[in-house]
């Protein structure tokens, strides 16, 4: 049984494009129709871009039309502070590339997720570090013009402490501080225990808060806040039924030489196999997550990595090797 049809019965949703391209294009053997894939293999990372073009593409892989840059960087889990510098300045890189901000661009930070549960606090923990400069920008003297950008942040909280909705906050501040670009980051849920605290994806469509973990609420993009919105995500949890999954199938595929086992290992329906995980995490009804103990650990290097490139990419006069001394 392959992994779709099983994640479609558990209604398992997968956050990363990348992991999403993979996965189908691992099961058909085929590319994706209007889906393009393009890689590069750096110093301590490897960029990953998938490119939703049609909408036969948005039906096929379930994401909406736009890119989504997957950087994947191992090491980031290493305590290595030449190698975090390193992915530092590619994640800058491919910020600048995708927002092609003009001199006097505004800019609001939205960090989404509760700061009281360590897994989803990414991005409050990105806006503690981060260089706010809206409230400056007017007096800032003239050698400094179009040196910083005006950027503003928040982090507006979840539902259950705000009894708002995160998107109708959103709104309201965006109609008042009336920014070009909103940039949107938030915990995901990654599709193999690999990318938990190492994959970081950006993507220009947007986001939706809370759907990798079953949770979803209302959607952050231009559509619903009238401005471009870009996110940027990195998987700190992992559904319990991909690892009974993985597990289940490691054992079955230890009998491939035994053609009998491994036939009856096939042989065995979508509903069977979904029923057997369903009942095992049934006291979470399938939303079992999994999160590493170091998560603490992983959050804050995870947050220092992003709130450093978000400087170097929006202040054109920050000096690369120097951009720490600007985070809070």
């Amino acid at each position: 049984m392959n992994k779709s049809q099983l994640y479609r019965h558990l209604n398992v949703q997968v956050d990363l494009a990348v992991e999403a391209h993979q996965m189908l294009r691992g099961e058909s053997g085929e590319e994706i129709p209007g889906v393009i894939m393009d890689e590069q293999k750096l110093d301590h990372a490897k960029v990953t871009i998938i490119t939703v073009e049609t909408d036969e593409g948005v039906e096929a892989i379930g994401k909406p039309k736009g890119q989504y840059i997957t950087i994947d960087a191992p090491e980031i889990r290493n305590n290595d502070y030449s190698v975090h510098e390193a992915i530092t300045q590619i994640l800058a890189d491919r910020l600048i590339d995708l927002m092609d901000l003009s001199e006097d661009a505004s800019i609001l930070i939205i960090g989404l997720g509760n700061w009281n549960a360590t897994p989803d606090a990414l991005g409050p923990q990105v806006i503690d570090k981060t260089m706010v400069t809206r409230h400056l920008y007017q007096l800032s003297p003239e050698e400094l013009k179009g040196k910083m950008r005006k950027v503003s942040a928040i982090s507006p909280g979840v539902l259950g402490t705000t009894g708002i909705e995160t998107a109708e906050i959103i709104r309201g501040i965006v109609d008042h501080v009336k920014p070009d670009l909103v940039i949107a980051i938030d915990a995901l849920a990654a599709g193999s225990p690999e990318r938990i605290g190492t994959s970081i994806q950006l993507a220009d469509t947007g986001i939706h808060p809370g759907s990798g973990v079953g949770n979803p609420r209302a959607g952050i993009n231009e559509e619903t806040i009238g401005c471009k919105v870009i996110a940027i995500g990195l998987p700190t949890v992992l559904n319990a039924a991909i690892i009974a999954h993985d597990a289940v199938e490691g054992i079955f595929k230890e009998f491939v030489t035994s053609p009998s086992l491994y036939k009856l290992y096939k042989g065995i329906k979508p509903e069977v196999y979904s029923k057997i995980i369903d009942d095992v995490l049934s006291p979470f009804q399938g939303n079992l997550m999994v999160t590493p103990k170091e998560i603490d650990s992983l959050i804050q290097i995870s947050a220092k990595i992003i709130a450093g490139a978000l400087t170097i990419s929006l202040h054109p006069g920050i000096d690369r090797e120097d951009y720490e001394r600007y985070l809070q």
